[in-house]
């Protein structure tokens, strides 16, 4: 499908950095370095290309995009869909059996997969992705790939993959400050798209909040009180904080959501499906959500604990602001602590008003429905089941993820406990199912 129909579809008008990725692409036969800030629109850059250079017709993988973790696999094959090219594409990565995603591999016959390095090396070691019909390498976030340690892995890959392939690199990062340490042993066109100075764009605003004590957590809790109804990420630098700090907040009444390394899969699924949906306000994380997450309009970012380097600064910030929106950072300080010397720009700072609000209740709540694709049940089928036997209109209906064995839905908040009470017991394509709110 040609790039300008999938672009009239969406809706969107691209930037610099996606017209010059495309035309490099299409036109050209180098291996291209595309060096842009976060939160700048690279997977499209790279997907819009691919919809023309790709075979539709073809059953084989053509073309793998390495990525460094799981939940930006899964949002860049979410992006894939969504363009209706027609190219199938598939997320393939670690934490679950790898003779399923083979079942699944074989069922859905991508064009595309989007892939962790080491799970990709697993299916090209047993030829479930063959490694001849691969014409396109995409490095996705090669920096975090890097930071987190999948050099070997990286090695390895490129390794098994044909000499002809073509390359596309994507990095927030500046080309000499990637240490890539011959990972890529090739010659690659850079396209340089970051400032000259700071990447963290004029239009976020800093703001620095003082805290009377050493632990902030009743400063933070005014401070959000403050924001009522906007999107936050609080960060923080470790798991403990960040349980220690989402408790206060719960049992203060905010509604939020968790997000770090240590928690399992399908719940740190359920936090971002809940935070992007608008069944929670309020994320709090560690770095984690720093890279590779595609959320729109986050209004405020706020450091409860310092960034541990500037990189990590500014893909703190790189969440607001994204697109031609503006955003706000806040850091909170003790009497220890102050600004680090690596932030260039205007700091304010922010007085938190005396008289301030309850704590602002999200618009929806996330409810769990235990069918999937697997029993064929499809986003149609639970709108139709949540209109006729759960009392709502389409639009009371919000944001359906429909997973393997189980689907999230986001419904208007006042409705839920109608919503609850009148399907239990209900049949979904014929069988009972278990409906409940994630909580």
């Amino acid at each position: 499908m040609k790039t300008e129909n999938i672009i009239a579809k969406l809706g969107i008008q691209l930037n610099e950095m996606q017209q010059k990725v495309i035309e490099g692409m299409l036109h050209g036969k180098e291996n291209l370095m595309i060096l842009s800030p976060t939160g700048s629109g690279k997977t499209l850059a790279y997907l819009l290309p691919l919809t023309e250079l790709l075979d539709v017709r073809s059953d084989e993988v053509q073309a793998v995009v390495v990525v460094p973790g799981r939940e930006l696999a899964l949002q860049s094959a979410t992006v894939l869909k969504n363009m209706g090219s027609g190219l199938r594409g598939m997320a393939c990565y670690g934490g679950r059996a790898t003779m399923e995603e083979h079942r699944k591999l074989r069922e859905v016959k991508p064009q595309i997969v989007f892939a962790t390095p080491g799970r990709l090396n697993d299916h090209l070691d047993k030829a479930n992705i063959l490694a001849g019909s691969i014409r396109y390498l995409i490095l996705d976030e090669f920096d975090k790939c890097l930071e987190m340690g999948f050099h070997e892995e990286m090695k390895a890959l490129l390794d098994k993959l044909p000499k002809e392939v073509r390359s596309v690199l994507l990095s927030a990062t500046p080309a000499e400050e990637l240490g890539d340490e011959h990972v890529v042993e090739k010659h690659f066109r850079r396209l340089d798209f970051l400032p000259v100075e700071a990447q963290v764009p004029e239009r976020v605003y800093i703001y620095k909040v003082k805290s009377p004590q050493k632990d902030k957590l009743e400063t933070l809790e005014k401070l959000l009180l403050s924001f009522g109804e906007q999107r936050s990420i609080v960060f923080l630098n470790h798991r403990e904080a960040v349980e220690r700090t989402a408790e206060f907040l719960s049992v203060a009444g905010f509604s939020v959501s968790v997000y770090h390394g240590g928690m399992e899969q399908k719940l740190r699924e359920a936090a971002l499906y809940k935070y992007a949906n608008g069944s929670t306000n309020i994320l709090v994380s560690t770095d984690l959500a720093s890279r590779g997450l595609d959320i729109p309009d986050i209004d405020n970012i706020v450091h409860y604990h310092l960034p541990e380097s500037e990189d990590g600064y500014v893909h703190r910030v790189g969440r607001t602001a994204r697109w031609d929106k503006s955003g706000r950072a806040f850091f909170i300080l003790n009497d220890s602590e102050a600004i680090p010397a690596y932030v260039d720009a205007k700091v304010e700072d922010f007085v938190i008003p005396d008289e301030l609000p309850r704590p602002a209740q999200p618009k929806n709540v996330t409810l769990y429905i235990g069918k999937g694709k697997r029993d064929k049940v499809s986003k149609g089928d639970i709108v139709g089941f949540l209109c006729k036997k759960g009392g709502l209109n389409a639009d009371e209906i919000g944001r359906i993820n429909v997973n393997e064995r189980y689907s999230y839905v986001a419904v208007s908040r006042r409705k839920a406990g109608q919503v609850l009470a009148l399907v239990k017991g209900e049949k979904l394509k014929g069988i009972k199912t278990v409906v409940e709110e994630v909580r």
